[in-house]
């Protein structure tokens, strides 16, 4: 399992985990059924806090991403409720489209940009639902 964490950042390091994470089922090199490190594992391969790595594995846990299995521990089961994740989506764009607004970026460049990114996490590409 590889995770990158940068102990520099601003971002808190339980954030950077947990974004760590999801990026790995975007990316597919977390599948659905896979077994992550217990906590005490991860926590001292990375070198960090047990507590840390709870708090992610939490809140990964509360969005869907991820189930206690008793036997197996934490396991990726992506169970977002479609609507809910739409509407979270939403409502995170906006403040990112605001930010891109005010710095001058095209809606042009930010479709680029939405497409550069999307096109590395496997989408459904021919699945497309358009909600008004």
């Amino acid at each position: 399992m590889y995770i990158e964490i940068d102990f520099n950042s601003d971002e808190a390091i339980y954030m950077q985990l947990h974004n760590q994470i999801i990026l790995g089922i975007a990316t597919s090199r977390f599948r659905e059924g896979d077994s992550l490190p217990s906590v005490r594992q991860l926590a001292d391969t990375i070198g960090i806090n047990m507590h840390t790595v709870n708090k992610a594995y939490t809140i990964l846990k509360q969005e869907g991403y991820l189930k206690v299995d008793r036997r197996r521990g934490a396991v990726i089961a992506i169970d977002v409720d479609r609507i809910r994740a739409l509407t979270e989506l939403k409502r995170e764009l906006q403040v990112i489209l605001a930010k891109s607004s005010c710095k001058n970026i095209s809606r042009a460049e930010v479709h680029e940009m939405i497409d550069e990114i999307y096109g590395n996490y496997g989408g459904q590409e021919n699945a497309v639902t358009i909600y008004r």
